[in-house]
């Protein structure tokens, strides 16, 4: 795969502000058929990313985590922290508090599509923002744009 991540990213994707109320986001997803949208502050750096995983927690709701009580205090048996997080993504009522928060992984423009396939693997991730030198969001790339160029060459 010789491309770079610039010649295969959607450019110019939809953004985000912290601000916007989640219901709004939700429906600009659901409209435009995207699964995600970066979020960046009034300055156009990326703060963050809200996708649908992170809108399920609406629906899911959280299950407290385990405890167990010894001589009157509270031992959580599984990572509380991350219950707070959950919970807080559950009642959550602005892309800024259900987004995933910055630092994100992202990639350069310049960067070759088989960069950006690694970081996928190695992170587990299926959207990369690109950004610039200036970290202002100018597109990005999925699993799916890098499925279609192997396609392509397979065709």
């Amino acid at each position: 795969m010789p491309k770079t991540v610039a010649e295969v990213m959607t450019p110019n994707p939809i953004l985000a502000q912290p601000e916007m109320p989640l219901r709004e986001a939700l429906q600009l997803m659901v409209d435009r058929h995207i699964g995600c949208l970066p979020v960046v502050n009034s300055s156009g750096h990326l703060v963050g990313i809200i996708s649908g995983t992170d809108l399920m927690w609406q629906e899911s709701g959280v299950t407290p985590p385990a405890y167990i009580t010894f001589l009157d205090s509270v031992i959580y048996l599984e990572n509380f922290s991350r219950y707070e997080q959950e919970l807080h993504k559950a009642l959550g009522q602005t892309v800024g508090e259900v987004m995933t928060p910055a630092p994100l992984v992202t990639i350069t423009p310049d960067q070759s599509l088989s960069d950006a396939a690694r970081l996928f693997n190695e992170k587990r991730i299926h959207r990369l923002p690109v950004v610039d030198q200036s970290h202002q969001v100018i597109g990005l790339l999925t699993c799916g744009d890098i499925l279609r160029v192997m396609a392509e060459a397979k065709s």
